[in-house]
């Protein structure tokens, strides 16, 4: 006993030479008499054991005590070599700073990690916090052998757990100092680490508005006149740097109306009142500075995580950071917000698996906090979310905030837990401010009016059963009720409960006669920002951020990467490719030199004409249409300009479009025995590729016009089947006044030009068309490559974006 204690002795000392630390006296007294007691129950146990021992092998019954006694033993072996009189090891580890008095944080946290035998796995994440001067001593769980004892000192900052799990020394070598946040229990899934570049300098934005009003005309019939309809009046709130701010209430009352207001995505011409960032007007300047998440998460469905926020990073970053640095920032928000596992997987759409609710919902917050945004607004984040995933988001919400960014959200039902994470709740209904302040000081609020719940309840529940105008559960107001009794009227006929018109109207009333004036004072009061501050907001310039050239590279990659999953489908591949065997079989070697062979050969060409002609229009139709809301996205958030996106939208497709023309030229050319000559050969393909580009031309035209898929779907059925009949093979003689169509008509110019590239040597005319060089239809199919693309940019330009 006393050699075991000696030992124990000298091996406090060796670590409180290394660590710099002096225990206290009582303490070591109490770690003493500890260590003889465990070793006096062990020797009880011993001698009990001596006369019965066990069948098994000694390594396979080995008990806690015994482990405990190993550990003891193995204790009086130093790992920094040979001592000194004083029992003072010679050499201290590299590692240990010479001043230092005492253990760092982090030091005392891998210890107490390394000793406890729940991380020996290696997979939890859970830190086990010693508590201050703790010691423990269960002598029924020493005779049961179950864990002994763990003895806590908070001078060290150690916990030792006897359960036959040695600590090694070498995690004493780390003395850099533990940060709170380090203590924070990491979650990759839900990206609950602390945000870095966040956090980096960016422009505080103080949001104030007043009496934010909003309405909109509404035609009910077609010959009736237009009625204006009340979407917002009167809303008053104020958010500051650093807070959350939610916007609650039922389906239509005006929650994500009021959302796009302060986001600038809404005219200021139909809303009225003020809104004020900083104490200044609105500027298209400040849309760099704001961040705004739509309800529906708008991204492209064949791009993955990863390529999402690349290509958001890459354009709509400073022209100051380089590709790298600008790379390097969307990898960072992927590691924010806990997307590594996923970040090579499709973010997938409808009919295309991929990511789950919550990573695509991360991924859409995570293109507009990669800009670093002062303000950053949010439509519905938690909508289709379970419960855990929620909360995750809305901590990740805070996260955000904390960093000094300004947050507001829209939220339709939360949690408990979600409601009482917000800073401020601003709680609407029908239109009209119920409730603004704190979140915390909610339900006393409404208790001061009398509306209180009857029943244990969610606080976000009972709020939205007041907006609502439902007060089951609920308790009356005593001027509620005598106003209904006053009235003889409001007043439910099943439940002589008052009615949802009368609840909302003593709410509204009893918020404009107890806090609105308080309130109104407090968004008097200027931003705490000296002017120069104030000014930078009206300062602020368009800034892209990438060269015009830079934004066409950029959106010609992405959409080659997004379209080529659609071109490539083995539907269109055997669609393209069984008609060419089909052709091929029907006019297999077909000869000219008979005429009713020429006729057939003929049929031939106008079937080439009418097919690639009617193709490219249905695929290009579906172009502006389908990405719609992905280009009033882009646009409202100035990732580029428009020309950029036409341009690369329209040409991205041409590579793509020429694979599928040319294999369908390869089987039909020589299967139907067509001039074997390489310039009939070329010439014939780039005549397919004329009528391509100009029928896709209309497709884009029309999609951009009409911006609906049937109507447009309807409209080019008309305009593609007036084109075939008028192109020359089923009316030889069209009336005057109706010919002009066909000059029209790109399927009349390619098959006028197939026929002219296939005769020119063989006959003089065919069908009443005089075989000559072809310049004319050339000419034509190029001037309507250019004019329907002008139209389709031109009818872009006069889209309004809307959110």
């Amino acid at each position: 006993m006393k050699t075991v204690k000696l030992l124990l002795n000298l091996r406090l000392q060796k670590v409180s030479q290394v660590s710099s630390l002096y225990i206290a006296s009582s303490v070591k007294t109490n770690i003493f008499q500890t260590v003889e007691t465990l070793l006096l129950s062990f020797s009880f146990r011993k001698a009990n054991m001596s006369t019965e021992k066990p069948p098994l092998a000694s390594g396979l019954a080995r008990t806690r005590s015994e482990q405990l006694y190993e550990t003891l033993a193995a204790a009086i072996k130093s790992p920094f070599g040979s001592m000194d009189a004083n029992g003072v090891p010679a050499t201290a580890p590299a590692s240990i700073g010479g001043g230092r008095e005492t253990l760092s944080r982090k030091s005392s946290r891998r210890l107490m990690m390394s000793a406890s035998p729940g991380r020996s796995g290696g997979a939890g994440t859970h830190i086990r916090k010693s508590r201050s001067a703790q010691l423990k001593l269960e002598l029924e769980e020493v005779s049961s052998g179950a864990a002994l004892s763990r003895a806590s000192s908070a001078s060290l900052g150690l916990s030792f757990s006897f359960t036959g799990f040695a600590m090694p020394p070498e995690e004493i070598s780390d003395s850099k100092p533990l940060s709170d946040d380090e203590m924070i229990p990491e979650d990759n899934e839900a990206g609950n680490k602390k945000p870095r570049f966040q956090a980096e300098p960016t422009l505080p934005i103080f949001l104030k508005f007043k009496e934010v009003t909003y309405k909109v005309s509404i035609r009910k019939l077609m010959t009736s006149a237009p009625v204006d309809k009340e979407i917002l009046s009167g809303i008053n709130g104020s958010v500051s740097p650093g807070e959350v701010l939610a916007l609650m209430g039922p389906s239509g009352s005006g929650k994500t109306t009021l959302l796009s207001l302060l986001g600038g995505r809404i005219s200021q011409s139909a809303s009225g009142g003020s809104v004020t960032y900083n104490d200044k007007p609105y500027s298209k300047y400040l849309k760099s500075k704001i961040g705004f998440v739509t309800q529906d998460d708008v991204l492209f469905p064949h791009l993955t995580v990863k390529e999402t926020l690349t290509y958001a990073a890459r354009l709509r970053l400073p022209k100051t950071l380089t590709r790298e640095q600008k790379e390097q920032r969307a990898i960072e928000v992927i590691q924010e917000l806990g997307l590594e596992r996923c970040q090579d997987t499709m973010i997938g759409g409808a009919f295309v698996r991929g990511v789950s609710g919550g990573e695509r919902k991360r991924v859409s917050i995570g293109n507009e906090i990669i800009i670093n945004p002062s303000l950053l607004l949010l439509d519905e984040p938690t909508s289709g979310l379970d419960s855990t995933t929620a909360l995750r988001t809305i901590q990740m919400l805070h996260d955000i905030a904390e960093a000094g960014k300004t947050v507001i959200t829209t939220i339709h039902q939360p949690s408990s837990r979600l409601f009482h994470r917000f800073d401020k709740l601003i709680l609407l209904g029908r239109g009209n401010l119920l409730y603004f302040g704190k979140s915390s000081e909610a339900l006393v609020y409404f208790s001061s009016i009398g509306c209180s719940p009857l029943i244990t309840m969610n606080p976000a529940e009972f709020l939205l059963d007041l907006a609502n105008g439902n007060i089951n559960d609920i308790s009356v107001p005593s001027d509620l009720e005598d106003r209904v009794q006053v009235g003889n009227s409001g007043r439910e006929p099943q439940t002589g409960k008052p009615s949802p018109a009368a609840v909302h109207e003593y709410l509204v009333e009893a918020y404009e006669t107890r806090v609105a004036e308080q309130e109104k004072k407090k968004l008097s009061d200027p931003v705490p920002l000296d002017e120069e501050a104030k000014a930078k907001v009206l300062r602020l310039k368009r800034q892209w951020g990438a060269s015009w050239w830079e934004q066409y590279c950029i959106l010609f990659s992405r959409g080659l990467k997004e379209r080529r999953h659609e071109y490539f489908s083995w539907l269109r591949v055997t669609q393209v490719l069984s008609t060419a065997v089909i052709l091929g079989l029907l006019w297999w070697q077909s000869d000219i030199r008979t005429p009713r062979g020429l006729q057939d050969q003929a049929g031939l060409l106008f079937f080439i004409a009418v097919f690639w002609g009617f193709f490219p229009v249905f695929t290009a139709i579906f172009a502006f249409p389908q990405e719609r809301a992905m280009l009033n996205k882009e646009r409202a958030a100035d990732m580029y300009r428009l020309s950029a996106y036409f341009l690369a939208r329209t040409t991205s497709d041409l590579p793509l479009d020429f694979i599928l023309p040319s294999l369908f030229l390869l089987v039909v050319y020589f299967m139907t025995g067509l001039r074997l000559s390489p310039y009939p050969f070329f010439l014939s393909m780039l005549t397919v590729f004329l009528c391509i580009i100009a029928s896709q031309g209309l497709g884009l035209a029309i999609g951009a016009i009409l911006m609906d898929l049937k109507k447009a779907t309807t409209l080019a059925s008309v305009t593609v089947m007036t084109f075939m009949l008028a192109g020359g093979f089923f009316v030889k003689k069209v009336p005057v006044f109706i010919s002009w169509i066909r000059y029209l008509s790109f399927n009349y110019h390619t098959y006028k030009l197939l026929l002219k590239v296939q005769y020119k040597d063989f006959a003089q005319s065919i069908n009443g068309m005089r075989i000559d060089n072809g310049l004319t239809e050339v000419v034509a199919l190029v001037a309507m490559i250019f004019g329907y693309r002008l139209l389709a940019y031109l009818s872009l330009r006069q889209m309004k974006i809307t959110t």
